[in-house]
């Protein structure tokens, strides 16, 4: 009953962010490649309460949503989704930075600040 309700209460918030949060990374790459943009891929799990917090603290921040208004922006539920293979999907939280195409240039794990998220998103654009 827990991991259902945090798994309702995730999905749900992360609805209520004002980006459009996909969940196929094929999908993705076709919108990333027609809007020139990269593509920034969240991983979560319906039992981590990490996630939960780091959309709370940081997926929300008005700031972080308006950098990411330039990525095309994924969810992926490793209980729920399809997570292809070349990610890792274990030790969630895990951010990913893709090129259009789907080459990953930047990955990272764990929770984040929002001063960590920036710290995040500068190492990744170093990485492009």
């Amino acid at each position: 009953m827990q991991k259902m309700f945090l798994s309702l209460l995730l999905v749900t918030q992360l609805l209520a962010i004002d980006l459009p949060w996909l969940h196929s990374i094929e999908k993705a790459k076709m919108i990333a490649q027609k809007e020139r943009k990269d593509i920034y891929v969240f991983i979560g799990a319906e039992h981590c309460n990490f996630c939960v917090r780091y959309k709370n603290e940081v997926l929300s921040d008005r700031q972080v949503q308006k950098i990411l208004q330039n990525y095309v922006t994924v969810f992926l539920n490793r209980d729920k989704h399809k997570v292809p293979t070349y990610f890792e999907k274990f030790g969630v939280p895990r951010h990913y930075f893709l090129k259009p195409d789907g080459t990953i240039y930047y990955d990272d794990a764990g929770i984040k600040g929002v001063n960590g998220f920036f710290l995040m998103i500068d190492e990744a654009s170093l990485n492009r």
